[in-house]
């Protein structure tokens, strides 16, 4: 009996701690269940207000997109965006206005083929189909994508307002320095004129030997010379830069010059050397300009001389497309400050001249593309070098992929300006 009833308290025990453990489990899943609501509700929230966030942020992007776009849209410039096989894949409607359509989808090179008309001397402006005058600026290393791809952004800003403003304060300059060449051309041409009258005036006396008879007739031709280089300078001047591009002979070039400079200093014992490393003979620009440009320099030199000295124009190929023409004397010089003015209009040191002779230079220079500078030393000599990009068959790869060909061929079918 007594074995019963112990049996029977340790069952109620074991039922009783059963219980309390069961309980207290009861009561640690409870409070991890509450744990638990408060941590998803806690998530939910933070859900909520990322997801609130995200909204902000893509409307943000939204209003930012839809005002760059309009923006794009209002710019007065063309913007055509190339990807990295320079196919057109987005642009304005100001770009589609300047180049025509379609656009979208065609290569850029043949873009410009179609609608961009290069512009000599200038390989950053393009002429469109209209007359109009562009820059065309490129941006490269444009991320297209998040791969490495790039791709370009191409630039064209309407600058024919400009331009012709340029033009009409280019014109009012010309036609104030044009006074001034006139004023001081009534005095340059008067003196040579009136002493080629007397001399003329003289070769109808019977009582003139042939001695004098031919002493006179060279002092006329020297002073009709001189006019016809004054006039020569005076045209060339008026024209600013407008000359008319045709293929030459750099050889007769240099066989014309030889001879006049023989003309101009007469019995002088002037050396004149004229030496040309240059194979290739078609060149590509203005004969009359250019050697009105180097008779200019040849002159100025034998003046620098007097009856005695030497005159060297050597003549070599800097590279395919551009020549490097030298002249060179042994003469007294020019001082360093009077060197950086010897090409303004109208500046000269002489009692006598325009002092349009190396503004000519310059000018025709400028008009073929090329530059034009001065070295001298006092007591030493004076060394003009131009670089000139006449070579005709020889042509270079411009920015963008341009052929320079294709470059040569458009342009000289105008003149240039």
């Amino acid at each position: 009996m007594n074995t019963h009833n112990t049996q029977k308290k340790q069952k109620t025990e074991q039922l009783t701690d059963a219980f309390r453990i069961f309980n207290e489990l009861s009561q640690n899943l409870s409070v991890s269940y509450q744990g638990l609501e408060e941590q998803v509700a806690k998530l939910h929230g933070e859900l909520a207000f990322a997801h609130s966030e995200r909204l902000k942020t893509l409307e943000e992007k939204e209003k930012l997109a839809s005002r760059l776009e309009k923006i794009l849209a209002a710019l007065p410039a063309g913007v055509i965006v190339l990807d990295v096989d320079g196919k057109v894949v987005d642009c304005n409607a100001v770009a589609t206005d300047f180049l025509g359509e379609p656009l979208v989808g065609l290569d850029w090179l043949d873009v410009v083929a179609r609608s961009l008309i290069p512009v000599f001397g200038n390989p950053h402006e393009r002429q469109l189909s209209n007359g109009k005058r562009v820059n065309m600026t490129v941006s490269r290393d444009l991320v297209c994508s998040d791969s490495a791809d790039t791709g370009q952004i191409i630039l064209l800003s309407d600058v024919s307002e400009m331009r012709n403003l340029q033009d009409m304060l280019n014109q009012q300059k010309q036609l104030s320095a044009m006074g001034e060449m006139v004023a001081s051309m009534a005095h340059q041409v008067r003196t040579p004129l009136a002493t080629a009258i007397l001399y003329a005036s003289q070769m109808s006396n019977p009582a003139l030997d042939e001695e004098k008879r031919q002493r006179f007739s060279q002092k006329i031709l020297e002073r009709l010379q001189y006019l016809e280089r004054q006039v020569n300078d005076m045209l060339i001047f008026a024209k600013d830069g407008r000359l008319a591009m045709e293929t030459f002979s750099l050889a007769e070039l240099l066989s014309h010059l030889r001879e006049a400079v023989k003309e101009y200093t007469g019995s002088g014992r002037i050396d004149l050397q004229i030496i040309n490393d240059v194979q290739n003979d078609a060149m590509l620009g203005n004969e009359n300009a250019l050697r009105g440009a180097l008779l200019n320099l040849l002159n100025n030199a034998v003046d620098a001389l007097g009856q005695v000295g030497c005159v060297q124009i050597s003549v070599t190929q800097l590279d395919a497309c551009n020549l490097r023409v030298v002249v060179k004397d042994d003469g007294p010089g020019i001082a360093k400050e009077l060197c950086q003015r010897v090409f303004e209009p109208f500046f000269t040191t002489k009692s006598y001249g325009t002092g349009l002779g190396l503004a000519v230079v310059d000018s025709v220079v400028k008009a073929h593309g090329g530059h034009v500078s001065v070295e001298s030393v006092l007591g030493q000599g004076t060394v003009f070098t131009l670089v000139l990009p006449c070579i005709n068959q020889a042509y270079s790869l411009l920015p963008g992929g341009f052929s320079g060909k294709n470059h040569h061929q458009m342009e000289m079918k105008h003149e240039t300006v």
